[in-house]
């Protein structure tokens, strides 16, 4: 696929390393000459110097015969002007911008086709929000996805010493919870990728990812972590228009009916920002105006009973240096909000609990967009590493080389599994592990664990229906 990426900003540096790693045709295009030389010398594709916003520019980057454009500036006039182009000028099939603007929201007929072309958008800054409200509904975990409609969990947790499932096989979860469905798709052990059957043993430090029927994915971290006390005293430092979307997130329908009882306090260096958050949120959280790096501003905020720091800056040693210090001064969790891989790979699970990339929530949002076939769903794990797919299973046995088919009879790359099947819509919707026995039929979603990026086209091979279907 040819495709196009305006921005070399960090979302554009991950989507250029993560597509380019598949064997697509990639250009980017930035005013800055220097992230363009630097994506040159890392990576095999093309890059161009010049505002994407002209023609002309575009024309030179092959825009004519491009099969997606990708606009992820940090400027949304920018991103949304440059979908207009590629639609009206260039009529580059499927276009995908990054918007910030959270008002336009509500309006999108004017991103879309009647007004400025987009196929798709992504909203960056509300993946990273409603990513963090599901760390912070579930403490246990280093990272919970959700699929089919919320009927089907993905969750990473950090195995702990004295767990259950620790220091035995795979093969006991089923005799430990022989009700619940649960399958284990992922061991990775000091960042190396263990074999997964019954007989692998867990030990205490293996990151374990698993899917499961959401009814009981409690139950099954309790296997691999001891449950930890609900989190209630939360401090949100570093980014007040990030920080006031999570608030908005904590306080919803869906949290509420788990029981939370939160308290959120603000730490805001701005002194306008922070009388602007105070009005805007009013009782839902207490704004402190003061340096989130200072010691007294952090005892002021209540360090000492914080359940949970999360430090939200752009700036990641700004992120990693100030959870480091609110740990020291009594926070039981942190959570950084990290870009550089190397950075998330140092500090995940030392004094810093969860490191979470922006860039890596961001490529979630548009992974989906850019794979073949029906991708309905699709996530990094482990700061980009491997992938999780929800597929919809399209043809019949003739015509597809997966529906009608035992899933012990298809044969996936290695390491790949299917963790679970969603069947139906809605209340109707039935959840099935990926046992072997299991046979996909049409219109099935199937959710796929990719232990690396190099076998996505296979999946994509593997799923795509035989052109005489259609």
């Amino acid at each position: 696929m040819k495709i196009l990426i305006v921005g070399a900003g960090r979302i554009g540096i991950s989507a250029a390393e993560s597509l380019v790693s598949e064997a697509n045709d990639i250009t980017v295009v930035d005013t800055d000459e220097a992230h363009i030389q630097y994506l040159q010398a890392q990576f095999d594709l093309r890059g161009v110097v010049g505002s994407a916003t002209s023609p002309e520019v575009l024309r030179e980057a092959g825009a004519e015969d491009t099969d997606m454009l990708i606009a992820v500036t940090s400027n949304d006039e920018t991103n949304l002007a440059v979908s207009l182009l590629a639609a009206r000028l260039f009529n580059i099939p499927t276009r995908i911008a990054r918007v910030r603007n959270q008002e336009l929201l509500g309006y999108p007929r004017i991103l879309g086709e009647e007004g400025f072309g987009a196929t798709a958008v992504i909203w960056p800054e509300a993946a990273v929000t409603d990513y963090l409200a599901k760390l912070i509904a579930f403490p246990e975990a280093l990272q919970v996805l959700e699929f089919g409609e919320g009927l089907v969990n993905l969750i990473s947790v950090r195995a702990q010493a004295g767990s259950p499932l620790v220091g035995r096989a795979l093969g006991h979860l089923q005799t430990h919870l022989p009700n619940a469905e649960a399958r284990i798709v992922g061991v990775f052990r000091r960042n190396r990728r263990l074999e997964v059957n019954k007989e692998t043993i867990i030990e205490a430090g293996d990151e374990v990812i698993f899917l499961c029927d959401a009814r009981h994915s409690r139950a099954v971290t309790a296997e691999i972590r001891r449950h930890e006390a609900p989190v209630q005293n939360i401090i949100l430092a570093g980014n007040a228009a990030m920080a006031q979307g999570i608030v908005k997130q904590l306080g919803s329908e869906d949290l509420r009916k788990k029981g939370l009882s939160l308290n959120v306090r603000i730490v805001e260096s701005s002194r306008l920002e922070a009388k602007r958050l105070a009005e805007k949120l009013g009782t839902d959280a207490i704004v402190i105006e003061g340096d989130w790096a200072d010691e007294e501003i952090l005892y002021a905020a209540g360090i000492e009973t914080c359940d949970l720091f999360i430090a939200l800056s752009e700036d990641d040693g700004d992120n990693v240096l100030s959870s480091l210090l609110a740990k020291r001064l009594g926070a039981k969790r942190t959570i950084a909000l990290v870009n550089r891989k190397i950075y998330g790979d140092m500090m995940q699970g030392s004094q810093i609990d969860i490191t979470v990339s922006p860039a890596q929530a961001a490529l979630g949002e548009l992974i989906k967009h850019v794979r073949r076939g029906d991708v309905t769903a699709a996530y990094s794990l482990r700061h980009g590493l491997a992938e999780a797919l929800e597929i919809v299973a399209h043809g019949n046995r003739q015509s597809s080389k997966v529906v009608g088919r035992r899933i012990s009879q298809i044969t996936l790359p290695e390491g790949c599994a299917i963790g679970a099947v969603v069947r139906g819509e809605g209340e109707d919707a039935i959840v099935h592990m990926g046992r072997s026995e299991v046979v996909i039929e049409p219109e099935d979603r199937v959710i796929v664990f990719v232990p690396t990026k190099r076998l996505i086209p296979k999946i994509e091979r593997l799923f795509a229906v035989n052109v005489g279907f259609f």
